[in-house]
């Protein structure tokens, strides 16, 4: 099959403002200050189409994803020289000035065939400094020969066989630098979300063979302070039942796709309930919880969940819906995930009215 070149529909308006004003920590900086091209970052082999990582750039996957309208992910972690991440238990590592987090969004042109050849849309990265994280959007060029800092964000359009077989068809869009903080602020400073031990605790196949991360992070010198992989946090993988129940995976996909806003210091706190994986309390998920503001976001409905009735829940009509004001995550989805839509569904379908912790069962 012939690779399809993006074709970013970038908005020029305001793009040059964007650059001189927007920072992860809100203040201004110089537009020189900023890599204008992905390669100043040293991270890739080449031009960076192979995605493969230089020296003592580290790779990585977590154990359940974000969804982002079927696109494939590539993530690289780049330590300062000599430098390490202190292990946390619960919360995100904590990662010294000058670490830069690089995640590449791809779209796999035949579903169907794990080995097809990609597209590659956009790199993110999150940029440690004094001040804070920043955040940055990358965009591959036609040629797919360079990404370069793009932050106003955009469009590309996409094309590809999906695993039924069908072509489909998206208008992917890359969100601009102060979209980033959406998803990427506790409190207020701007955060990683994925590098935590529950997310890490897994292996991960680099070029001498299978290793768990957190093993291997520990034995390069990357990370200290981490306990073996067995008496560390694991969460399940959504779509694996080895891992975990029903409901300890669809918890798993809640929290990766919606509580680094829904939690009790996430930008959606208001709305007064928390998807992190930790929390049990029945009603602080949602269950029988009126929603904070009627009106569409609600559809009409009385309750966020609802045990045994997903066409009932908020939280299901919400997921299911690509609407502006209704969809959730309201950020970088322009298709519903059906597969974890069914999973979450299930899960509610399978909660028990009478059971203290339905949430946990």
């Amino acid at each position: 099959m012939t690779r399809r070149r993006n074709k970013p529909q970038l908005a020029a308006a305001g793009l040059w403002c964007l650059l001189l004003t927007l920072t992860g920590c809100g203040r201004a900086q110089p537009a020189d200050d900023w890599p204008r091209t992905l390669s100043a970052y040293g991270l890739f082999a080449g031009n960076g189409s192979t995605q493969q990582p230089t020296e003592g750039v580290i790779p990585y996957d977590l154990n359940t994803p974000l969804f982002s309208d079927y696109t494939t992910k590539h993530r690289f972690i780049k330590l300062p020289p000599g430098q390490h991440a202190n292990y946390h238990d619960k919360e995100v590592f904590d990662f010294p000035v000058g670490t830069i987090i690089a995640k590449t969004f791809a779209m796999r042109l035949d579903r169907t065939n794990p080995n097809s050849e990609e597209q590659l849309l956009e790199t993110r990265i999150l940029a440690h400094r004094p001040e804070g994280w920043i955040g940055l959007p990358y965009v591959w060029n036609r040629e797919q020969s360079e990404a370069i800092l793009q932050p106003a964000g955009g469009t590309v359009d996409v094309r590809w066989i999906h695993e039924d077989g069908a072509e489909r068809t998206n208008n992917y869009l890359i969100p601009n630098m102060n979209q980033c903080k959406g998803c990427h602020r506790v409190g207020r400073p701007m955060s990683p979300i994925g590098p935590r031990a529950r997310h890490l605790n897994r292996d991960f196949a680099y070029s001498h063979g299978s290793e768990n991360q957190l093993d291997y992070w520990s034995r390069i010198g990357a990370l200290t302070g981490a306990p073996s992989p067995q008496e560390a946090p694991r969460l399940a993988v959504w779509d694996d039942p080895e891992t975990g129940t029903v409901a300890e995976r669809a918890r798993a996909w809640l929290e990766i796709n919606c509580a680094h806003c829904h939690h009790d210091q996430g930008p959606a706190s208001n709305a007064g309930i928390d998807l992190m994986t930790s929390q049990t309390v029945p009603a602080k998920i949602g269950v029988f919880k009126s929603p904070a503001a009627a009106g569409r976001g609600s559809g009409g409905l009385s309750y966020d969940i609802v045990p045994c009735k997903p066409d009932e829940s908020i939280l299901v009509y919400r997921i299911a819906s690509t609407e502006p004001q209704v969809a959730m995550p309201e950020l970088g989805k322009r298709l519903v995930h059906t597969e974890g839509l069914t999973l979450i569904r299930q899960w509610i379908r399978e909660m028990k009215p009478d059971n203290p912790h339905p949430a946990t069962q």
